[in-house]
């Protein structure tokens, strides 16, 4: 959804500051006060880390999360239901989808024993809701989960050599932006080690992996733009005086 088909041109009635910043806790945190000084009328975050931190530094400016999971849990909203506070948005993945990954390897590895489940804390501050349920579900497939904390790419590739010397053992790299934005290189590491994968979303599949499940993370963004549309204009309509300009910040 383009923004310009909602009414919102560039220079115009909209403007947006972007900050890019991988993820560097230290570039999380001076992102987000910089947004935050600017005073935008809302902030759009596009993961979990992004969103901990934009919250650390207000809880008045309306914040639009666009994947995240476990809001609740994380604490950046009361319920799905009624979101309270300042902050509403899009789940990505639902932990429980654990449980699915895990069938799926089972079926293309009858002989699986084991399932490494590689992650990045600073990227997946929610680890351990998936780990709980890799753990509860895997006896029921008779797998031993094996959790992996990496740093970065020279550490994941550690850890996925070792798992390549252990037999009937499959990976499922825990869904994030830094398994994201690693993915041609997780793809060739499995093909490198022989292993069988599981991923969370179609862009591992797209890039060579074994086969993928997880939603359409792109129907995500289209579905927050009308959100903070309707955001936008409701606080137009609430203002005690003519605006002719909203700001949205973005990161």
């Amino acid at each position: 959804m383009h923004w310009e088909s909602l009414g919102w041109t560039q220079g115009q009635n909209i403007k947006f500051e972007y900050r890019w910043t991988g993820n560097d806790p230290n570039l999380l945190e001076q992102a987000a006060k910089e947004l935050v000084t600017l005073q935008p009328d809302l902030i759009l975050s596009l993961s979990s880390p992004t969103t901990v931190f934009v919250l650390k530094q207000t809880r008045t400016i309306p914040v639009v999360f666009v994947n995240v999971v476990d809001p609740v849990g994380q604490g950046f909203v009361a319920s799905l239901s009624h979101p309270g506070g300042n902050a509403t948005g899009l789940v990505n993945l639902e932990p429980s989808m654990a449980g699915k990954w895990l069938g799926l390897l089972k079926q293309v590895v009858p002989k699986l024993t084991r399932v490494a489940i590689p992650f990045n804390p600073v990227s997946a501050p929610y680890a351990d809701l998936y780990l709980n349920y890799f753990r509860s579900t895997a006896p029921s497939f008779g797998v031993e989960v094996i959790p992996g904390s990496v740093a970065d790419v020279p550490a994941l590739e550690a850890f996925v050599g070792a798992q390549g010397r252990e037999p009937n053992t499959g990976i499922i790299p825990m869904p994030s932006a830094f398994s994201s934005g690693h993915s041609t290189e997780l793809g060739a590491m499995m093909t490198r080690y022989r292993l069988p994968a599981v991923y969370p979303v179609r862009s591992f599949a797209a890039a060579g992996g074994l086969m993928a499940y997880g939603n359409d993370v792109a129907d995500n963004y289209r579905r927050a733009a009308a959100l903070v549309d309707r955001i936008l204009k409701r606080r137009e309509a609430q203002a005690s005086f003519p605006s002719n300009s909203q700001s949205s910040s973005n990161w």
